[in-house]
């Protein structure tokens, strides 16, 4: 039986699921020069749904050429475009990508391609730096990604936009919309582990997420969207891919950075803890946010081992790109299925230097 996909309940969103014919790097030198009138050499990277191009000037300089995916509402674009030019106005030294604006002064420019194929461009700064899942965890790693995404979360605060709350592939506080994916899991017992945490979800986490503080969000704060400094692996030198911003939860932005942390072996929670601690002591989080992050996490990682699953089988050819946080995701779900949830509550409310005064 093909299941109904949760992930695209409209025919925009169905789009997604097929690739668009793609740009070239000739195509991408082609866009620079007559959009922005910048002449360098493009070189594709990894990406999972837009087209990203790094963008070496004649003159040394370095940009990034990002050409969103057709099927993208115009209406999101902007939301996405208006966020990143608030956090370039925030005046709190944030470590993001800057705008750079076209020859006619926007920050988009909209490329028509073969058969009416529309695409947005932008170009931003090139922030240099390692990707944060090819150095080794630290304690003090954790702690400053919590605070920079502390800052980025306070940057945004007060930021609006009429598609906020936009439907999304991502967005953990749906989990219940990837039901219909978990049976195209092969592995039984990983099905019936999804199963688990899906059951958790609905019974202890939904009600609960109407109580929590709500803003827009990153809401993919995963190891390959952070940079860190090349010589100090503890400080992070960028937060990059605006793609997935929604309106949610403000615990739901700690959670996906911490989903990514949870270790193999010994203590699951000895990296998560830092993190949890370095965002609390810049954002301090109520005893409610708190208690909901162990189901808030489970439930990033239970959509991503549904949806990068679902995802790789449809585009087998860019498949270990899309499955590059699958096996990490699995491991975390298969260790927080056994931690009790009071336990696991209580190691965070010490993190925080909190009380847990009724343990669920």
């Amino acid at each position: 039986m093909t299941p109904r996909s949760p992930a695209a309940p409209t025919a925009e969103q169905a789009l997604f699921a097929a690739d668009p014919p793609r740009l070239t790097p000739a195509d991408a030198q082609a866009i620079a020069a007559q959009a922005y009138g910048l002449q360098g050499q493009a070189q594709l990277l990894t990406s999972e749904r837009d087209q990203n191009f790094q963008l070496r000037l004649d003159d040394g300089r370095t940009y990034v050429l990002k050409a969103t995916h057709p099927a993208e509402d115009p209406a999101v674009t902007d939301f996405q475009t208006q966020a990143q030019l608030h956090l370039m106005r925030a005046g709190r030294d944030l470590p993001v990508p800057h705008l750079h604006p076209t020859l006619a002064g926007g920050h988009v420019h909209w490329h028509e391609g073969p058969a009416g194929m529309r695409r947005a461009i932008r170009l931003m700064t090139f922030l240099d730096g390692v990707p944060l899942h090819k150095v080794p965890r630290s304690a003090a790693q954790g702690a400053a990604l919590g605070s920079a995404l502390a800052s980025f979360d306070l940057a945004l605060a007060g930021f609006d936009h009429p598609m906020a709350d936009h439907e999304l592939l991502w967005d953990l506080q749906h989990a219940d919309r990837v039901a219909d994916l978990l049976p195209l899991i092969p592995d039984g017992g990983r099905r019936a582990l999804a199963e688990r945490h899906l059951a958790r979800f609905n019974e202890r986490l939904r009600p609960a997420l109407a109580g929590l503080r709500r803003q827009v969000i990153h809401n993919d704060l995963n190891p390959y969207n952070v940079m860190v400094q090349a010589h100090a692996p503890d400080r992070v030198a960028a937060i990059l891919d605006f793609g997935d911003m929604v309106r949610g939860p403000l615990a739901q932005d700690l959670a996906v950075a911490c989903a990514y942390r949870i270790e193999a072996a010994g203590d699951p929670f000895a990296q998560v803890l830092p993190c949890v601690a370095g965002y609390h002591r810049m954002l301090p989080l109520s005893e409610p946010e708190i208690a909901a992050l162990p189901d808030l996490i489970a439930a990033r990682l239970l959509i991503t081992v549904a949806i990068t699953g679902w995802r790789a089988a449809q585009h087998p050819g860019n498949r270990a790109y899309i499955l590059r946080n699958n096996g990490l995701a699995w491991t975390g779900l298969d260790r927080l299925d056994t931690l009790p949830l009071a336990q696991a509550q209580d190691a965070l409310f010490g993190a925080c230097g909190a009380i847990l005064e009724n343990p669920a």
